[in-house]
C-alpha cells in the first residue's frame, strides 16, 4: 500500500493524541478476544495493531500507557470464568512500519517486523484492574523514521493469546510516566479495528475517521459482528450520512462508495448508531480499489469532515 502522504505532516504536526479511543469518537474501548473465543463475540482474528507517530521534533522521551491491560475486572467481557491472557507488545526500529504485513487488516506474515522494545502478559490480576499500566520511557528516535508522516512510528500489538474472555482497554501517548500529557505532533491510527460501542447512550454516534489520499478512487467499508444493532451510515465533504451495510451476529458485511475529487486528501466519517441497550463488540475495516486497506486516525487528518451544501439555483427568464 502507498504509503500516507506528505499533506498529513501539516495537520498532525498541530494535533495532539488523546486517549485511544479518543473521548470525541464516542467508543467505549478497545476490544480484544482470547485466542479461543468465538467470532460471535465479536472479534475475528484476536489481534489488534496501532501505529503511533511521533513528530521528528520531539526530543524528550515518551512513555506508552495502557488503561485496565488485564482481564478479569468491572470492564471486561467474561464467557464462563476470567481465563483469558493478553499480550502488549511495543515495535519500533527500521522496518517497524514499512513492512507491508504489518498493514495488513489480517494479521499474517512478519506483521510483527521492527525491533521489539517493551511486551509484558495481562492475565486477570487486580492491581492492573482499572488501572494505567505504563511501558517506556522510548527514545522517540527509536522508532522507524518515515519522510512522509515526517516522524517516527512505533507499533503496539495486543494479542488475546489464550482464554475466551474479551479484554477491554484504552491507551495514551504521554510524555510523562504517572500522567496523561500528549507530546504535540502526535498521533495514533490502525487499518482495522475491534472496539466497543458505548452501552450507556444507545442512541449517541460512534465515529471512525479513515484518511482518504489523492489516488483513492473508491473504498469499501466491511464490518464484522454487527449483530444488526443500528446503523452506519457515511458522512464526508460530498456526502451526508450514506447508509452502509450491516452485518449480523457473527457475519461480515460490505459496502462500496464511490470517491469524489473534491473527498480526496480528507478525512471520512463512519457514523455508528446502535439502538441495544446492551455493548456490543465490532470489527471495522476500510480498504481502497486496489484492496489496500486504509487507515482509521485517531484524530482525523484535518478535522472532522462537513458536508458542504449545494444550493442548485434556477433562474427563470422572462419571456
Amino acid at each position: 500500500m502507498k504509503k500516507i502522504l506528505l499533506i498529513l505532516v501539516m495537520y498532525t504536526n498541530y494535533m495532539f493524541c488523546q486517549l485511544v479511543p479518543a473521548k470525541e469518537s464516542n467508543i467505549e474501548f478497545l476490544a480484544t478476544f482470547g485466542s479461543n473465543a468465538k467470532g460471535t463475540w465479536g472479534d475475528d482474528d484476536h489481534t489488534q495493531v496501532f501505529f503511533i507517530s511521533l513528530s521528528n521534533t520531539q526530543k524528550d522521551p515518551f512513555y506508552i500507557r495502557i488503561y485496565d491491560p488485564e482481564c478479569g475486572g468491572k470492564n471486561d467481557q467474561i464467557n464462563t470464568a476470567f481465563n483469558t491472557q493478553t499480550k502488549f507488545t511495543v515495535y519500533g526500529g527500521n522496518d517497524c512500519y514499512s513492512n507491508k504485513d504489518a498493514r495488513q487488516v489480517n494479521p499474517s506474515g512478519n506483521y510483527k517486523s521492527g525491533i521489539q522494545l517493551g511486551s509484558k502478559t495481562f492475565n486477570n490480576e487486580t492491581i492492573y484492574d482499572d488501572k494505567w499500566y505504563t511501558f517506556g520511557p522510548f527514545n522517540p528516535q527509536e522508532g522507524e523514521l518515515d519522510k512522509e508522516l515526517n516522524g517516527y512510528v512505533f507499533k503496539l500489538i495486543i494479542e488475546g493469546i489464550s482464554g475466551d474472555d474479551g479484554n477491554m482497554y484504552k491507551f495514551f501517548v504521554s510524555t510523562q510516566a504517572d500522567n496523561n500529557y500528549a507530546p504535540e505532533g502526535t498521533n495514533a491510527f490502525a487499518y482495522e479495528m475491534c472496539f466497543r460501542i458505548n452501552a450507556q447512550s444507545p442512541n449517541a454516534l460512534a465515529h471512525l475517521y479513515p484518511f482518504i489520499d489523492k489516488n483513492v478512487l473508491s473504498v469499501r467499508q466491511y464490518n464484522f459482528d454487527f449483530d444488526s444493532d443500528g446503523e452506519i451510515r457515511l458522512t464526508t465533504i460530498a456526502k451526508k450520512l450514506h447508509p452502509q451495510a450491516i452485518s449480523k451476529d457473527g457475519t461480515w458485511e460490505w459496502s462500496a462508495n464511490k470517491v469524489k475529487d473534491e473527498e480526496k486528501n480528507t478525512s471520512f466519517d463512519l457514523q455508528i448508531s446502535k439502538k441495544g441497550a446492551k455493548s456490543n463488540d465490532m470489527v471495522m475495516y476500510m480498504v481502497n480499489q486496489y484492496n489496500e486497506a486504509v487507515p482509521f486516525f485517531s484524530n482525523p487528518i484535518g478535522g472532522k469532515p462537513k458536508y458542504k451544501y449545494k444550493i442548485d439555483v434556477q433562474v427563470k427568464q422572462e419571456k
